[in-house]
């Protein structure tokens, strides 16, 4: 086994521990998705026409709302490491520089797949009925593995642009939005001229499309599901190679 992939297990146990050292965080990226899809459903639910149970409409943009919310776990974390100190003492050690970014992602990728888990199995407790089979589960699991690998390394690219803590923070609230301005909670056609072609078009919204015809064969926005995929797809690859580039070159300049 190389000395890199040594390194990266390492930084992975590292922000692993680090998560479970920082429950308030952890605890809210889990809590505060299973509030809101609560909030929606039981309060606001009534209220929206979407052609079925809101229930089974909602939960694709709320298990999105909460990779962001993990994504921007990861950002402040990284923009602290960057700032503490801890990286100039790793620098003196042996280990490989893209370890630490590493470290991060992967840790991301594993708290959101806890959130995940959570927020669709409270789901299921609150009438949320998929017709997926276990083929169209799988494609699922794997278009939500890539958008947070993608979403991840992203958040790192962002906390090593960041200059603070609180700079990072911000970034939260920008994921944290996207997903209101998607087919997430209301069907495109209900918005705005203004905001219906950004909702549309935005990132988030094959994605969510993606995984609502794979989980309950419907899509809100009458383009057919293999369409919303590739749509999907591509904007996860995309957002992926751009900030693994970005973010190597960027961790280069900051510790040279």
């Amino acid at each position: 086994m190389s000395d890199a992939v040594l390194d990266s297990r390492v930084m992975i146990r590292r922000g692993l521990i680090r998560s479970a050292r920082d429950p308030e965080a952890f605890f809210t990226a889990l809590a505060l998705p299973v509030a809101l899809m609560l909030l929606f459903v039981y309060v606001f639910g009534g209220a929206m026409s979407t052609g079925g149970e809101y229930v089974d409409y909602v939960v694709p943009g709320i298990i999105l709302l909460c990779a962001g919310f993990g994504a921007g776990t990861t950002a402040v974390a990284v923009a602290d490491d960057m700032t503490n100190g801890i990286v100039d003492r790793f620098r003196s050690m042996p280990i490989a520089a893209g370890s630490v970014i590493v470290g991060h992602v992967v840790a991301s990728v594993a708290r959101n797949a806890i959130a995940t888990a959570l927020v669709i199995g409270v789901a299921l407790l609150i009438g949320w009925r998929p017709d997926a089979g276990v083929a169209e589960w799988a494609a699922a699991i794997g278009l939500l593995a890539l958008f947070v690998l993608a979403i991840s390394w992203l958040a790192a690219t962002v906390g090593l642009l960041a200059r603070s803590k609180d700079a990072a923070n911000a970034f939260t609230m920008v994921l944290a939005f996207l997903p209101y301005v998607s087919t997430a909670f209301v069907p495109a056609h209900t918005l705005p001229t203004a905001l219906r072609g950004f909702a549309e078009h935005q990132p988030m919204t094959p994605v969510i499309e993606t995984l609502r015809g794979l989980w309950m064969g419907t899509s809100t926005t009458g383009q057919p599901l293999a369409d919303q995929a590739w749509w999907a797809l591509g904007w996860c690859a995309l957002i992926l190679v751009v900030s693994a580039v970005a973010s190597a070159r960027l961790f280069r300049r900051r510790t040279t």
